[in-house]
């Protein structure tokens, strides 16, 4: 027994030094965060066997056990539909004096039932008329708009294969199997013809919801490789996905969370120059030159991204062989250190507080590493981690000036990390078409995952909506934060 324990904490152990290479480490030598989550997944399982079999053994541990599980587990949303099951003595009479029972209450508990997808065909008929005192013609009610005219998927089909692949990251053919489970053989091709027609209902919300974001006065942007099949090369070229922020939850903003993907065939300045066209304030970005075309008017500023910042020194402290590296990251966790305690705070009140604790510490880092830099070859590595951060020492320290500033551009990573799962899964594109298309429907759903809206729900109305003929002045009741929350699906997703 000793033993095992032992073996299942070194398991443990690896699995924690795992996440740390992943979180601090090179990105070449760091483990996919999925591949982690199945070891902790495995542990946890291994846990819960061991827990069952001592419960199985001794019946007072299994009772102390299944209290606390009763008191951590929660609640059941209220939402959900209940079934009532009474489970009644057999005899209403007293064991003791045969005296008949009064019922003085009862324990009721509740578990979590799942019924399995289940597909079905929706026929509509429409009765043909004809009048027999003339032959004028017949008389039968318009068929129902539809999505795609003459097919076999519902708005909520249509939904369902959308949110599948853009929420949970499952590719076509992996759907078309699913489909064929339930006897409904459906080529790949044509989920994708459903997906295609979908995009192109959708690209007008897209394009409002882009409109929203322009006029944000705070953005976060990034971008992210699309690879898109090359027909004429018989091979893939590299698209961009550039993606567009806006989260002013931690200093209080009224406006609600939101990213817009547009797709471009290339990664040149002018496309964020014609995506944020009219945009003026601050934009949050890496350390991507493309970006200070931008800057030209003065409509727009640039906020870099310490996060990008810290990367070039961890690889050298990591080593040991770099005590100003490691000196250097040790002054950046203490002004990190300072937001953690700030967050939630009002921009104003966040403003002062970097003011007065992180404006000294950004001054004698400034002054450390320009002296530091002087004493280095100008071609080492620290030089160059140095070099990066002073060059853009302006930008790095515009937060301390403005409360809505984040240190760090993570917020649009986070938003891009759905991306690489699709894309990971999907391989690539099959067209500059299909990058525009993954741009929309991803946009949507992602900034319904950040409202905690359904993206499957919220889809199903939005295209049943814009088929029945929702005037295109009212786009925004069609965007995602009009949609009622449900509570837990923002961390859940």
């Amino acid at each position: 027994m000793l033993a095992a324990e032992r073996a299942e904490n070194e398991r443990l152990r690896k699995i924690i030094r795992e996440l740390q290479r992943h979180r601090f480490g090179r990105r070449a030598e760091s483990l996919p965060f999925d591949q982690l989550q199945l070891g902790l997944e495995e542990a946890e399982q291994a846990e819960a066997a061991d827990e069952a079999s001592a419960e199985a053994a001794a019946p007072t541990v299994r009772a102390a056990r299944v209290a606390k599980r009763r008191a951590n587990r929660g609640s059941l949303p209220a939402h959900l539909p209940r079934i009532d099951t009474v489970v009644d003595i057999a005899d209403d009479s007293c064991p003791c004096c045969s005296a008949p029972l009064h019922r003085i209450g009862e324990d009721v508990s509740e578990r979590l039932d799942v019924v399995p997808a289940q597909f079905r065909v929706l026929v509509v008929r429409r009765p043909k008329y004809a009048c027999r005192a003339c032959t004028d013609g017949v008389v039968q009610a318009p068929a129902p708009a539809r999505l795609i005219e003459g097919g076999l998927p519902t708005d909520a089909t249509v939904a369902q294969v959308l949110a599948s692949k853009y929420a949970d990251h499952l590719p076509l053919y992996r759907q078309a199997q699913i489909f064929a489970r339930q006897g409904v053989l459906l080529d790949r091709s044509t989920l994708a013809d459903w997906v295609g027609r979908a995009a192109l209902l959708l690209e007008p919300v897209h394009g409002r919801l882009l409109d929203h974001l322009r006029a944000s006065t705070k953005l976060f942007a990034d971008e992210t490789t699309a690879p898109v099949l090359d027909p004429g090369r018989g091979r893939t070229k590299t698209g961009q996905l550039w993606a567009y922020a806006r989260d002013d939850r931690p200093w209080g903003g009224a406006d609600p969370p939101a990213v817009a993907y547009v797709y471009a065939p290339d990664r040149k300045a002018e496309r964020p120059m014609a995506h944020l066209a009219g945009f003026a304030g601050v934009l949050q970005v890496d350390g991507y030159e493309g970006y200070r075309a931008l800057t030209k008017g003065d409509r727009v500023k640039l906020a870099f991204c310490w996060a990008h910042v810290r990367r070039g020194f961890i690889d050298l402290a990591a080593k040991g062989a770099s005590p100003i590296a490691a000196e250097v990251l040790e002054r950046i966790a203490a002004l990190y250190r300072i937001e953690d305690e700030i967050a939630g705070l009002p921009a104003e009140a966040r403003r002062q507080a970097r003011g007065e604790r992180s404006r000294p510490l950004l001054t004698a880092l400034d002054l450390f590493l320009r002296e530091k830099l002087a004493l280095l070859s100008q071609k080492s590595t620290l030089a160059v981690a140095i070099r990066y951060a002073t060059s853009r020492w302006d930008g790095l320290t515009l937060y301390v000036d403005d409360g809505r500033v984040e240190m760090d551009s993570n917020t649009v990573e986070r938003s891009i990390r759905p991306l690489a799962l699709t894309r990971k899964n999907a391989l690539f594109a099959g067209s500059d078409r299909g990058g525009q298309t993954w741009a929309v429907i991803a946009s949507l759903v992602e900034t319904c995952k950040l409202n905690g809206v359904d993206p499957q729900a919220y889809l199903c109305d939005v295209i049943s909506r814009i088929v029945g003929g929702h005037p295109q002045s009212r786009l925004d009741e069609l965007l995602p934060w009009a949609y009622p929350t449900i509570p837990g699906l923002e961390a859940a997703a």
